[in-house]
C-alpha cells in the first residue's frame, strides 16, 4: 500500500487543525455570547425589580393584614408584562408574599437575600430555585430609608438558552463557512506542494535527500551550485579539495572565498563555460558551467593536474623520440660517410671524422650529467638540447652549473625547467641569428638559482607583470583553453616549493630566474 504523499499528509493535518481551531472558536464564541446574554438578563432583572420595588402599591400592601392578596396579582401582572419567569415580593425574613406557584406563597425564598437586606441594590445571582436554575435579582424595598421588604425577579436558564438558539445556528453557519474556506485554501496549498514535491511522501523525500547528498559528496568531480547573484549554495567534498576551500562558504559570493582572481571572476559572471582550464593554488582544474533554469548556475570541476603532468611527460618523450629519429637519420648519413671514406681507402680520414662527431655529441651529455644530479632533469635537458638543435637553436649549459640531487621534487623541477626551455626556444626562433638558449644553476646562501636566458626579442615593456598570468602568451593559438599555461605552471611549482620567480632582460632577450630553497640535508651537489 502506497503511503500518503507529503501534500496529502499536509492537507489532512491542516484540515484537522483547522477543524479543531474552528470548533474551539465556535465554542468560545458561544460561551462568550452566553455570558454576555446572562449578564444582560441580570441587568434586565434588576431593572424590573427596581421598578416594582419603588411602586407605591407595594408599600401600601405591606401594611395590609394580608399582603399577598394585593401583591400576588400585582406580581403576576408584572411577570406577564416583562416575560420573566417569576416575580416574588417577600419579607426581610425571606417569607414569600407572591410566587408563580401559589403553593410556594408563605414559604421561605430560596436564594441569597443578605445583600438586599443590608441595603444593596445591584445584587444578582444564578441560583437553583423551585423553578430550576435561574438568573435573578434581589433588591430592597425602602420606607424612609429603612428596608421593609424585598423584591426578586428572575428568568430560568432554560428561557435564557432559548434566546440563544438563533445565535447558535448563526455561529455554526459562520464556523462551517470559515472551515470550508480554510479547507479550500489548504487544498490549493496541497496542490502546489504536490507539484513541487512530485507527489512524494516525507520518507521518500528524506531518503532521496540522503541519496543525493551522498552522491554529491562521493562523486570524484567537483560540484558548485551558485544562485543568480553568484552566491555559493552548495559545494561538495571534491570541489572543496580542488579549490582548497576551508570553513563555511555557503551564502558567500564565489569571487570572495579566496579563489584566484581569474577563476573567481569566471565563476561569478554566470556565463556558460566548456572545458576551460584554470589554475588554483596548487592544481589545474577543468571548469564547465551552465545555467540551472531560474535557480542559478551549476559549475563542475575536474582535476587536470595529473593529466597535465602526463601530457607534459608525453610531450617530453615525444620530443625525445623526434630527437632520436633525427639523430638516427643524421647518424645514418654519418655512417655512410665513414663507410664511403673507408671504401675509398681513406681510413684515417674516416676515423678522424667519426671521432670528431662523437666528441660533439658526447660533450653536452657529459656536461649535463656532470652538472645535474637529478636524473629526470638531466634527461630533460639532453632531450631539449636535441630538439633545439634540430630547430636551429643552440642550447648551452653554463660552466659552473650544479643542481644537487634531492634539492626538490623531480616532477616540479621538470615542470619548471621544461616550460622555461620550451618558451626560450620558441622565443629564440623569433630572434636574429645566432639563436641560442642558456641554462645555468648555482647554489647561493642556501638557495638554488635556476636561470634560463634566450636570444629572442625579449618581453615588451609592462609585459613582465602579466607573463605568469593564466591565458597570457606571446604565441598565437586557436586553443584558448590551454593557452598561456606554461609560465603559470612554473610559478605554481615554484611557490609550492617555497620559492619565487623573476623575469628581466638579458643581453638580447628575456631572462627568467627561479629561486628555490635548498633543504639542509642536501650536501652532495653532484652524484659520485
Amino acid at each position: 500500500m502506497r503511503r500518503w504523499s507529503l501534500a496529502g499528509q499536509m492537507f489532512a493535518l491542516q484540515a484537522v487543525v483547522i477543524a479543531l481551531v474552528m470548533g474551539g472558536v465556535a465554542v468560545a464564541a458561544y460561551l462568550r455570547i452566553d455570558a454576555s446574554n446572562t449578564e444582560a438578563t441580570g441587568t434586565e432583572m434588576l431593572a424590573v425589580a427596581h421598578t416594582l420595588a419603588v411602586d407605591p402599591a407595594v408599600l401600601a400592601a405591606l401594611d395590609d393584614p394580608d399582603p399577598s392578596a394585593v401583591l400576588q396579582p400585582l406580581a403576576e401582572r408584572v411577570r406577564a408584562d416583562t416575560a420573566t419567569d417569576f416575580v416574588v415580593v417577600m419579607a426581610t425574613s425571606g417569607i414569600r408574599y407572591s410566587h408563580p406557584t401559589v403553593s410556594e406563597i408563605g414559604r421561605t425564598f430560596q436564594g441569597t437575600i443578605a445583600p438586599a437586606v443590608a441595603g444593596r441594590t445591584d445584587y444578582t445571582e444564578t441560583y437553583p430555585g423551585t423553578l430550576g436554575p435561574s438568573v435573578r435579582a434581589v433588591v430592597p424595598v425602602f420606607d424612609g430609608g429603612r428596608v421593609v421588604a424585598l423584591v426578586s425577579v428572575g428568568r430560568t436558564l432554560t428561557a435564557v438558552s432559548r434566546e440563544l438558539a438563533p445565535l447558535v445556528g448563526q455561529i455554526l453557519a459562520a464556523a462551517a463557512a470559515a472551515l470550508l474556506l480554510a479547507a479550500g485554501g489548504s487544498w490549493l496549498v496541497s496542490r502546489w506542494v504536490r507539484r513541487t514535491t512530485h507527489d512524494l511522501g516525507p520518507a521518500e523525500l528524506a531518503r532521496m535527500y540522503s541519496y543525493y547528498d551522498a552522491v554529491l559528496h562521493a562523486v570524484r568531480e567537483g560540484l558548485v551550485l551558485l544562485d543568480r547573484e553568484g552566491r555559493v549554495q552548495l559545494v561538495n567534498d571534491e570541489a572543496r579539495r580542488l579549490l582548497a576551500l576551508t570553513g563555511d562558504v555557503q551564502g558567500s559570493r564565489v569571487d570572495e572565498i579566496g579563489l584566484p582572481t581569474v577563476l573567481g571572476d569566471a565563476l561569478a559572471d554566470g556565463e556558460p563555460r566548456s572545458d576551460e582550464i584554470h589554475l588554483t593554488a596548487d592544481r589545474i582544474v577543468v571548469v564547465n558551467s551552465g545555467a540551472a533554469g531560474r535557480l542559478g548556475t551549476v559549475v563542475t570541476l575536474r582535476d587536470h593536474t595529473e593529466l597535465r603532468a602526463l601530457v607534459s611527460e608525453l610531450e617530453t618523450i615525444r620530443g625525445f623520440a623526434d630527437s632520436l629519429h633525427a639523430q638516427a637519420h643524421e647518424a645514418a648519413n654519418q655512417l655512410h660517410t665513414v663507410v664511403s671514406l673507408i671504401e675509398l681507402g681513406r681510413a684515417e680520414e674516416a676515423l678522424e671524422y667519426a671521432t670528431a662527431e662523437l666528441e660533439v655529441a658526447q660533450h653536452l651529455t657529459d656536461a649535463v650529467l656532470a652538472a645535474i644530479a637529478v636524473p629526470e632533469l638531466a634527461a630533460l635537458v639532453v632531450g631539449k638540447a636535441a630538439v633545439a638543435a634540430e630547430r636551429g637553436v643552440e642550447l648551452d649549459l653554463d660552466d659552473g652549473t650544479v643542481v644537487p640531487d634531492g634539492v626538490a621534487d623531480a616532477r616540479d623541477l621538470v615542470t619548471i625547467v621544461g616550460n622555461l626551455l620550451d618558451n626560450a626556444i620558441d622565443a629564440a626562433l623569433d630572434g636574429a641569428e645566432p639563436r641560442w638558449v642558456r641554462l645555468d644553476a648555482v647554489t647561493v646562501s642556501g638557495e638554488l638559482v635556476l636561470r634560463v636566458s634566450d636570444s629572442g626579442p625579449g618581453l615588451a615593456s609592462g609585459a613582465a607583470d602579466q607573463a605568469f598570468t593564466r591565458g597570457w602568451s606571446t604565441k598565437p593559438t586557436d586553443n584558448d583553453a590551454g593557452r598561456g599555461l606554461g609560465l603559470a605552471l612554473v610559478r605554481r611549482a615554484a611557490h609550492r616549493l617555497g620559492g619565487r620567480v623573476e623575469v628581466g632582460a638579458g643581453e638580447r632577450g628575456a631572462v627568467f630566474t627561479v629561486v628555490l630553497p635548498v633543504p639542509v640535508d642536501v650536501t652532495d651537489p653532484v652524484r659520485a
